[in-house]
Protein backbone atom coordinates (compact mmCIF):
# COMPACT_ATOMS: atom_id res chain seq x y z
CA UNK A 1 0.00 0.00 0.00
CA UNK A 2 1.16 3.42 -0.97
CA UNK A 3 -0.03 6.01 1.97
CA UNK A 4 0.07 9.64 0.54
CA UNK A 5 -0.74 12.54 2.72
CA UNK A 6 -4.02 14.47 1.84
CA UNK A 7 -2.30 17.77 1.78
CA UNK A 8 -0.45 19.68 -1.50
CA UNK A 9 2.84 19.32 -2.29
CA UNK A 10 4.15 22.79 -1.19
CA UNK A 11 3.00 22.41 2.12
CA UNK A 12 4.71 19.32 2.58
CA UNK A 13 8.08 20.36 1.05
CA UNK A 14 7.95 23.71 3.06
CA UNK A 15 6.28 22.98 6.07
CA UNK A 16 5.13 25.46 8.08
CA UNK A 17 7.63 28.36 7.74
CA UNK A 18 6.03 31.04 9.77
CA UNK A 19 3.31 31.65 11.98
CA UNK A 20 1.19 34.59 12.68
CA UNK A 21 -1.05 35.51 15.91
CA UNK A 22 -4.85 35.51 15.32
CA UNK A 23 -6.36 39.46 15.63
CA UNK A 24 -7.51 39.99 19.52
CA UNK A 25 -8.02 43.59 19.79
CA UNK A 26 -9.55 46.20 17.94
CA UNK A 27 -7.42 48.19 15.26
CA UNK A 28 -7.72 50.63 12.91
CA UNK A 29 -5.45 51.16 9.57
CA UNK A 30 -5.72 52.33 6.42
CA UNK A 31 -5.94 49.22 4.41
CA UNK A 32 -7.24 45.86 5.26
CA UNK A 33 -6.23 43.33 2.95
CA UNK A 34 -8.52 39.98 3.04
CA UNK A 35 -6.13 37.08 1.90
CA UNK A 36 -2.65 35.89 2.76
CA UNK A 37 -1.46 34.07 -0.11
CA UNK A 38 0.24 35.08 -2.42
CA UNK A 39 -1.76 37.41 -4.28
CA UNK A 40 -1.92 39.14 -0.56
CA UNK A 41 1.41 39.03 0.02
CA UNK A 42 2.31 41.22 -3.30
CA UNK A 43 -1.09 43.43 -2.98
CA UNK A 44 0.27 44.08 0.86
CA UNK A 45 3.72 44.47 -0.44
CA UNK A 46 3.06 47.57 -2.53
CA UNK A 47 0.88 49.10 0.08
CA UNK A 48 3.29 48.88 2.61
CA UNK A 49 5.86 50.15 0.86
CA UNK A 50 3.75 52.90 -0.76
CA UNK A 51 2.86 54.10 2.86
CA UNK A 52 -0.16 52.91 3.34
CA UNK A 53 -1.37 51.18 6.56
CA UNK A 54 -1.75 48.34 6.19
CA UNK A 55 -3.18 44.59 7.84
CA UNK A 56 -3.37 41.16 6.11
CA UNK A 57 -6.17 39.11 7.55
CA UNK A 58 -6.56 35.68 6.33
CA UNK A 59 -8.94 32.69 8.25
CA UNK A 60 -6.28 29.69 7.83
CA UNK A 61 -2.96 29.92 8.29
CA UNK A 62 -1.13 31.99 5.37
CA UNK A 63 -0.82 30.37 1.91
CA UNK A 64 -2.52 27.54 2.73
CA UNK A 65 -5.59 27.83 0.33
CA UNK A 66 -4.14 28.09 -3.75
CA UNK A 67 -1.13 29.35 -3.23
CA UNK A 68 -0.44 25.44 -1.91
CA UNK A 69 -1.80 23.65 -4.36
CA UNK A 70 -0.89 25.88 -7.03
CA UNK A 71 1.56 24.53 -9.69
CA UNK A 72 3.47 28.04 -10.04
CA UNK A 73 3.89 28.12 -13.90
CA UNK A 74 4.35 31.69 -14.52
CA UNK A 75 3.73 32.70 -17.98
CA UNK A 76 2.71 35.51 -20.02
CA UNK A 77 0.62 33.73 -22.27
CA UNK A 78 -3.08 33.90 -21.20
CA UNK A 79 -5.68 30.79 -21.18
CA UNK A 80 -7.05 32.37 -23.83
CA UNK A 81 -4.82 32.46 -27.55
CA UNK A 82 -4.52 35.95 -28.44
CA UNK A 83 -5.36 35.58 -31.45
CA UNK A 84 -9.11 34.47 -29.76
CA UNK A 85 -8.69 37.24 -27.45
CA UNK A 86 -8.34 39.94 -30.24
CA UNK A 87 -11.86 38.65 -31.40
CA UNK A 88 -13.38 39.28 -27.88
CA UNK A 89 -11.50 42.55 -26.74
CA UNK A 90 -9.92 43.80 -30.40
CA UNK A 91 -6.21 43.75 -31.25
CA UNK A 92 -5.03 46.66 -29.20
CA UNK A 93 -6.72 44.95 -25.83
CA UNK A 94 -4.94 41.65 -26.61
CA UNK A 95 -1.84 42.55 -27.16
CA UNK A 96 -2.11 45.11 -24.35
CA UNK A 97 -2.68 42.01 -22.03
CA UNK A 98 -0.20 39.87 -23.50
CA UNK A 99 2.84 42.61 -23.43
CA UNK A 100 1.60 43.19 -19.38
CA UNK A 101 2.22 38.98 -19.06
CA UNK A 102 5.83 40.10 -19.84
CA UNK A 103 6.07 42.62 -18.00
CA UNK A 104 4.94 40.91 -15.02
CA UNK A 105 7.74 38.37 -15.29
CA UNK A 106 10.21 40.87 -15.41
CA UNK A 107 8.86 43.19 -12.53
CA UNK A 108 8.45 39.73 -10.40
CA UNK A 109 12.76 39.17 -11.07
CA UNK A 110 13.39 42.57 -9.96
CA UNK A 111 11.42 42.69 -6.61
CA UNK A 112 12.88 38.61 -5.91
CA UNK A 113 16.39 40.32 -6.57
CA UNK A 114 15.76 43.97 -4.69
CA UNK A 115 13.64 42.08 -1.57
CA UNK A 116 16.71 38.67 -1.80
CA UNK A 117 14.07 35.70 -1.92
CA UNK A 118 14.41 33.05 -2.82
CA UNK A 119 11.14 31.33 -3.00
CA UNK A 120 12.23 28.68 -5.93
CA UNK A 121 12.12 31.84 -8.54
CA UNK A 122 13.78 30.53 -11.89
CA UNK A 123 13.45 32.72 -15.21
CA UNK A 124 12.51 29.82 -17.96
CA UNK A 125 11.11 29.58 -21.84
CA UNK A 126 7.29 28.57 -22.13
CA UNK A 127 6.72 25.69 -24.88
CA UNK A 128 2.90 25.56 -25.86
CA UNK A 129 2.80 22.50 -28.24
CA UNK A 130 -0.16 21.33 -29.75
CA UNK A 131 -2.20 18.66 -28.33
CA UNK A 132 -3.09 16.91 -31.78
CA UNK A 133 -2.25 17.29 -35.56
CA UNK A 134 -5.73 18.69 -35.97
CA UNK A 135 -4.70 21.60 -33.74
CA UNK A 136 -1.35 22.78 -35.40
CA UNK A 137 -2.82 25.24 -37.80
CA UNK A 138 -4.31 27.08 -35.54
CA UNK A 139 -0.82 27.44 -33.19
CA UNK A 140 0.83 28.40 -36.06
CA UNK A 141 -1.63 30.89 -36.45
CA UNK A 142 -1.00 32.24 -33.07
CA UNK A 143 2.71 32.16 -33.89
CA UNK A 144 2.48 34.33 -36.66
CA UNK A 145 -0.04 36.74 -34.44
CA UNK A 146 2.23 36.98 -31.82
CA UNK A 147 5.49 37.42 -33.78
CA UNK A 148 3.61 40.45 -35.62
CA UNK A 149 3.04 42.30 -32.52
CA UNK A 150 6.65 41.85 -31.41
CA UNK A 151 6.70 38.85 -29.03
CA UNK A 152 10.05 36.85 -29.16
CA UNK A 153 8.81 33.58 -29.99
CA UNK A 154 9.96 30.70 -32.49
CA UNK A 155 8.73 27.81 -33.99
CA UNK A 156 9.95 24.32 -33.42
CA UNK A 157 9.00 21.43 -35.59
CA UNK A 158 8.38 17.60 -33.96
CA UNK A 159 11.77 16.74 -34.85
CA UNK A 160 13.22 19.77 -33.62
CA UNK A 161 11.54 19.58 -29.88
CA UNK A 162 12.33 16.23 -29.59
CA UNK A 163 16.18 17.32 -30.42
CA UNK A 164 16.05 19.55 -27.52
CA UNK A 165 13.79 18.27 -25.06
CA UNK A 166 13.32 14.15 -26.05
CA UNK A 167 9.70 15.17 -26.44
CA UNK A 168 7.83 13.29 -28.43
CA UNK A 169 4.92 15.74 -29.79
CA UNK A 170 3.42 18.03 -32.31
CA UNK A 171 4.60 21.03 -33.09
CA UNK A 172 5.11 24.38 -31.03
CA UNK A 173 5.62 27.60 -29.81
CA UNK A 174 8.99 28.50 -28.01
CA UNK A 175 8.54 31.55 -26.20
CA UNK A 176 11.34 33.36 -24.51
CA UNK A 177 9.51 34.33 -21.68
CA UNK A 178 8.81 32.31 -18.73
CA UNK A 179 9.01 31.43 -15.06
CA UNK A 180 8.74 29.29 -12.11
CA UNK A 181 8.07 29.48 -8.13
CA UNK A 182 7.39 27.92 -5.32
CA UNK A 183 4.03 30.28 -4.44
CA UNK A 184 3.55 29.18 -1.28
CA UNK A 185 7.47 29.75 0.09
CA UNK A 186 7.33 32.80 -1.51
CA UNK A 187 4.13 33.98 -0.42
CA UNK A 188 5.57 33.48 3.56
CA UNK A 189 8.98 35.39 2.50
CA UNK A 190 7.67 38.37 1.23
CA UNK A 191 4.97 38.65 4.33
CA UNK A 192 7.50 38.00 6.84
CA UNK A 193 9.91 40.26 5.31
CA UNK A 194 7.26 42.89 5.53
CA UNK A 195 5.72 41.89 9.00
CA UNK A 196 9.40 42.82 10.45
CA UNK A 197 8.89 46.61 8.74
CA UNK A 198 5.36 46.94 10.66
CA UNK A 199 3.01 45.29 8.03
CA UNK A 200 0.35 43.66 10.44
CA UNK A 201 -0.52 39.78 9.64
CA UNK A 202 -3.26 37.62 11.55
CA UNK A 203 -4.18 34.33 10.50
CA UNK A 204 -6.78 32.34 12.03
CA UNK A 205 -8.93 35.42 11.78
CA UNK A 206 -12.56 35.25 10.21
CA UNK A 207 -14.17 37.24 8.99
CA UNK A 208 -18.10 37.57 10.16
CA UNK A 209 -19.30 40.86 8.14
CA UNK A 210 -17.99 43.65 6.78
CA UNK A 211 -20.26 47.48 6.36
CA UNK A 212 -18.98 49.44 3.56
CA UNK A 213 -19.35 52.95 3.28
CA UNK A 214 -17.23 56.21 4.14
CA UNK A 215 -15.09 54.06 6.53
CA UNK A 216 -15.49 50.12 6.45
CA UNK A 217 -15.92 48.12 9.35
CA UNK A 218 -14.72 44.51 9.84
CA UNK A 219 -16.06 42.22 12.14
CA UNK A 220 -14.31 39.42 13.14
CA UNK A 221 -16.00 35.81 14.33
CA UNK A 222 -14.14 36.61 17.77
CA UNK A 223 -15.59 39.74 18.40
CA UNK A 224 -12.93 42.19 17.74
CA UNK A 225 -13.21 44.83 14.29
CA UNK A 226 -11.19 46.13 12.11
CA UNK A 227 -12.17 50.05 11.08
CA UNK A 228 -10.41 50.71 7.54
CA UNK A 229 -10.46 53.45 4.79
CA UNK A 230 -10.41 50.74 1.99
CA UNK A 231 -10.36 47.02 1.65
CA UNK A 232 -8.88 44.63 -0.79
CA UNK A 233 -9.98 41.40 -1.37
CA UNK A 234 -7.72 39.11 -2.36
CA UNK A 235 -9.40 35.77 -2.05
CA UNK A 236 -9.49 34.30 -5.67
CA UNK A 237 -12.37 32.12 -6.24
CA UNK A 238 -14.04 32.02 -2.41
CA UNK A 239 -14.79 36.01 -3.13
CA UNK A 240 -17.27 34.67 -6.30
CA UNK A 241 -19.52 34.01 -3.72
CA UNK A 242 -19.82 37.46 -2.68
CA UNK A 243 -21.78 38.42 -6.07
CA UNK A 244 -25.21 37.76 -8.05
CA UNK A 245 -23.53 37.82 -11.22
CA UNK A 246 -21.47 34.60 -12.61
CA UNK A 247 -18.20 36.16 -13.33
CA UNK A 248 -15.99 32.84 -13.12
CA UNK A 249 -16.44 29.50 -13.33
CA UNK A 250 -14.75 27.04 -10.62
CA UNK A 251 -12.80 24.13 -11.55
CA UNK A 252 -10.70 21.44 -9.75
CA UNK A 253 -7.70 20.71 -11.29
CA UNK A 254 -5.54 17.77 -10.17
CA UNK A 255 -1.27 17.65 -9.94
CA UNK A 256 1.58 14.80 -9.55
CA UNK A 257 5.02 15.26 -8.83
CA UNK A 258 7.70 12.44 -8.99
CA UNK A 259 10.93 11.55 -6.92
CA UNK A 260 13.61 13.76 -6.69
CA UNK A 261 16.63 13.67 -9.10
CA UNK A 262 14.57 12.85 -12.68
CA UNK A 263 16.68 11.02 -15.47
CA UNK A 264 15.58 13.95 -18.15
CA UNK A 265 16.03 17.01 -15.77
CA UNK A 266 18.91 18.88 -17.57
CA UNK A 267 16.65 18.71 -20.45
CA UNK A 268 13.39 19.75 -19.00
CA UNK A 269 14.84 22.15 -16.34
CA UNK A 270 14.72 25.58 -18.43
CA UNK A 271 11.63 25.27 -19.73
CA UNK A 272 7.69 25.27 -18.55
CA UNK A 273 5.53 23.60 -20.92
CA UNK A 274 1.73 23.24 -21.99
CA UNK A 275 -0.55 21.61 -24.84
CA UNK A 276 -3.03 23.09 -26.46
CA UNK A 277 -5.62 20.52 -25.26
CA UNK A 278 -9.03 22.04 -23.28
CA UNK A 279 -8.58 20.80 -20.21
CA UNK A 280 -4.83 21.53 -21.08
CA UNK A 281 -1.39 19.20 -19.05
CA UNK A 282 1.23 21.57 -18.08
CA UNK A 283 4.49 20.91 -16.71
CA UNK A 284 7.78 21.91 -15.02
CA UNK A 285 10.46 20.96 -12.83
CA UNK A 286 10.83 21.79 -9.60
CA UNK A 287 13.71 23.44 -7.78
CA UNK A 288 14.33 19.95 -6.30
CA UNK A 289 15.05 18.16 -9.51
CA UNK A 290 11.11 16.69 -9.49
CA UNK A 291 8.77 17.06 -12.47
CA UNK A 292 5.48 18.78 -11.78
CA UNK A 293 2.40 17.52 -14.37
CA UNK A 294 -1.18 19.17 -13.82
CA UNK A 295 -4.28 19.13 -15.53
CA UNK A 296 -6.97 16.57 -16.24
CA UNK A 297 -9.21 19.90 -14.72
CA UNK A 298 -13.37 18.79 -13.74
CA UNK A 299 -15.95 21.18 -12.82
CA UNK A 300 -15.26 21.99 -9.55
CA UNK A 301 -16.92 19.47 -6.59
CA UNK A 302 -18.13 21.56 -3.32
CA UNK A 303 -17.47 17.92 -1.71
CA UNK A 304 -14.19 16.53 -0.17
CA UNK A 305 -12.36 15.16 -3.73
CA UNK A 306 -11.83 11.57 -2.87
CA UNK A 307 -7.84 10.05 -2.71
CA UNK A 308 -9.40 7.56 -5.44
CA UNK A 309 -10.41 10.13 -7.43
CA UNK A 310 -6.65 11.77 -7.42
CA UNK A 311 -5.38 8.60 -7.63
CA UNK A 312 -7.03 8.22 -10.74
CA UNK A 313 -5.75 11.87 -12.53
CA UNK A 314 -2.66 11.41 -11.35
CA UNK A 315 -1.90 7.74 -13.40
CA UNK A 316 -4.25 9.52 -16.23
CA UNK A 317 -1.56 12.84 -15.92
CA UNK A 318 1.38 10.05 -15.50
CA UNK A 319 0.30 8.16 -18.29
CA UNK A 320 -0.06 11.51 -20.29
CA UNK A 321 3.55 12.33 -19.70
CA UNK A 322 4.85 9.19 -20.50
CA UNK A 323 3.80 9.09 -23.89
CA UNK A 324 5.17 12.87 -24.23
CA UNK A 325 8.51 11.81 -22.59
CA UNK A 326 9.23 7.81 -23.92
CA UNK A 327 12.70 8.03 -22.04
CA UNK A 328 11.71 9.45 -18.80
CA UNK A 329 11.35 7.36 -15.84
CA UNK A 330 8.16 8.54 -14.05
CA UNK A 331 7.97 7.58 -10.56
CA UNK A 332 5.18 9.64 -8.80
CA UNK A 333 5.71 10.84 -4.89
CA UNK A 334 2.75 12.55 -4.20
CA UNK A 335 -0.81 13.81 -5.73
CA UNK A 336 -3.04 16.54 -4.57
CA UNK A 337 -6.14 18.83 -5.73
CA UNK A 338 -6.18 22.12 -6.06
CA UNK A 339 -9.04 24.94 -7.20
CA UNK A 340 -9.41 28.00 -9.32
CA UNK A 341 -11.83 30.37 -11.09
CA UNK A 342 -11.70 30.49 -15.04
CA UNK A 343 -13.53 33.76 -16.84
CA UNK A 344 -14.92 33.47 -20.40
CA UNK A 345 -11.97 35.39 -21.71
CA UNK A 346 -9.24 34.11 -19.19
CA UNK A 347 -8.76 37.59 -18.07
CA UNK A 348 -8.58 38.69 -14.19
CA UNK A 349 -10.75 40.58 -12.66
CA UNK A 350 -9.32 43.94 -10.78
CA UNK A 351 -10.59 47.00 -10.19
CA UNK A 352 -14.05 48.35 -8.39
CA UNK A 353 -17.38 46.82 -7.93
CA UNK A 354 -20.71 49.14 -7.52
CA UNK A 355 -22.04 47.24 -4.82
CA UNK A 356 -19.14 47.35 -2.64
CA UNK A 357 -18.17 50.97 -1.55
CA UNK A 358 -14.57 51.34 -1.14
CA UNK A 359 -13.78 47.94 -1.85
CA UNK A 360 -11.24 46.60 -5.02
CA UNK A 361 -10.68 43.46 -5.79
CA UNK A 362 -7.86 41.54 -6.98
CA UNK A 363 -9.09 37.95 -8.51
CA UNK A 364 -6.61 36.18 -11.15
CA UNK A 365 -8.51 33.84 -11.78
CA UNK A 366 -7.14 31.00 -15.13
CA UNK A 367 -3.70 29.89 -15.65
CA UNK A 368 -2.36 33.19 -14.94
CA UNK A 369 -3.19 33.99 -11.51
CA UNK A 370 0.56 34.38 -9.93
CA UNK A 371 0.91 37.10 -13.44
CA UNK A 372 -2.47 38.79 -13.02
CA UNK A 373 -1.80 38.99 -9.44
CA UNK A 374 2.01 40.96 -9.95
CA UNK A 375 0.17 43.71 -12.29
CA UNK A 376 -2.88 44.05 -9.78
CA UNK A 377 0.40 45.87 -7.28
CA UNK A 378 0.39 48.76 -9.70
CA UNK A 379 -2.92 48.94 -10.41
CA UNK A 380 -4.26 48.71 -7.04
CA UNK A 381 -1.84 51.82 -6.45
CA UNK A 382 -3.38 53.29 -9.48
CA UNK A 383 -6.76 52.95 -8.08
CA UNK A 384 -5.70 54.53 -5.31
CA UNK A 385 -4.72 57.68 -6.53
CA UNK A 386 -7.47 57.95 -8.80
CA UNK A 387 -5.23 57.34 -12.15
CA UNK A 388 -6.43 54.98 -14.81
CA UNK A 389 -4.72 52.66 -16.95
CA UNK A 390 -6.01 50.50 -20.04
CA UNK A 391 -5.54 46.92 -18.63
CA UNK A 392 -8.31 48.78 -16.11
CA UNK A 393 -10.58 48.92 -18.77
CA UNK A 394 -9.73 45.00 -19.72
CA UNK A 395 -10.13 43.95 -16.34
CA UNK A 396 -13.48 45.81 -15.30
CA UNK A 397 -16.11 43.67 -13.96
CA UNK A 398 -19.12 45.15 -16.57
CA UNK A 399 -16.81 44.12 -19.17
Amino acid sequence: MKLRSPEAFWLLKNGIINSYPSLQEDTQCDIAVIGAGITGALISHALHRAGYNTVVIDKKDVANGSSSATTSLLQYEIDTMMVDLARMIGEEGAVACYQAGVQSLRTLEKLVAKEKLDGGFELKRSLQVAHSRAAVPKLLKEFFFRKKHGFEVTWLSSEEIWERYKMDSFPGILSKEGASIDAFRFAHELLHKNSRRGLRVYDHTAIQDITYGDRIIIQTENGHRVECKRVVFCTGYEALSMFREKYAAIHSTFACVTEQDINLYDQLKNIILWDTGNPYVYMRTTDDKRLLVGGEDIKYKYDRISDKLKGQKGEKLAKKTRQLFPALRFTEDYNWAGAFGVTKDGLPYIGKHPRYKNALFVLGFGGNGITFSIQGMNLVLKLLAGEDDPLLHYYRFDR
